[in-house]
């Protein structure tokens, strides 16, 4: 089986996961939304692209997946259940309680889990440290950050590019989850910050635009290594794979009713190869 297959065979398992964790959740419900848009991500990183494993989760010289946009947990738990980070069991307390996989992610490396997220742009500045920091330790490893086109209206965003560009942090691969919704609108309504391949590139960073749900166009993007930053905008669709979720600002987070549970299953029938 090739690895676009396996991601495709992944970001199914995945969608199933995000929908049942999320109707278990109950009444706390959960970001449904850009967890939908950003599963191909996961799915390539953790399945193909990224040195991060059980083995080396501690290892200094390990890959890092860092998630900047820490309301994509949904998709983020189901990667780390399938990469073996998280049992079937604990999955399955997604939102309960007593529960230690909660609605934004906490730092847990057993788990795999590189940072803990809630407030908006920290995640890249940390990144962005993480790869300073290793990249004056001479590491051949890499760093991915997940960031939300929302996200970008955080001044913060912009420091932190401003600061790899200028330390040429190579080792750094930024990926831009482009689905052109955040919380209650359209990212265009609150602060158009289109276009960003000018954005990127004016700060000299190496650009490239795939679609974020097709697995052969993320790996061939994110397996590219270049002299300086890079980043992969993956273009996607926010509430991915349900057809009364997808482009609708209200699935940012949603608790689900029996009847669009049972609706959202059925849509997302498939046979796994």
């Amino acid at each position: 089986m090739n690895k676009y297959q396996v991601i495709t065979d992944w970001s199914h398992k995945m969608r199933i996961q995000c929908i049942e964790q999320t109707y278990k959740a109950g009444r706390n419900g959960g970001h449904m939304g850009g967890a939908l848009s950003s599963i191909e991500i996961f799915a390539a990183l953790y399945s193909s692209v990224a040195n991060i494993n059980l083995e080396n989760r501690y290892d200094e010289n390990r890959d890092r997946i860092i998630v900047s946009k820490g309301h994509c947990v949904l998709s983020y738990f189901a990667a780390l259940n399938l990469a073996g980070f998280i049992s079937d069991d604990l999955l399955t307390t997604f939102e309960t309680n007593g529960t230690t996989l909660y609605g934004h992610p906490h730092r847990n490396l057993e788990r795999g889990i590189e940072f803990s997220a809630g407030s908006l742009g920290l995640g890249i500045s940390f990144a962005v440290g993480v790869a300073k920091a290793c990249q004056l330790r001479k590491f051949n490893n890499r760093i991915f950050v997940i960031l939300g086109d929302g996200e970008c209206n955080e001044g913060i965003v912009w420091e932190s590019l401003a600061f790899a560009a200028h330390h040429k942090l190579s080792n750094l691969t930024i990926i831009l989850d482009r689905n052109h919704l955040q919380l209650d609108a359209p990212t265009v309504d609150i602060c158009d910050m289109e276009s960003f391949e000018k954005k990127f590139s004016a700060f000299n960073l190496a650009v490239d635009t795939v679609d974020g749900h097709n697995p052969e166009s993320l790996c061939r993007a994110l397996e590219k290594r270049y002299d300086r930053t890079n980043v992969v905008i993956a273009d996607t669709i926010k509430g991915k794979g349900i057809s009364f979720l997808e482009n609708n600002p209200a699935c940012h987070h949603i608790v689900l009713t029996e009847k669009q549970y049972k609706q959202a299953l059925e849509e997302n029938k498939y046979e796994i190869k």
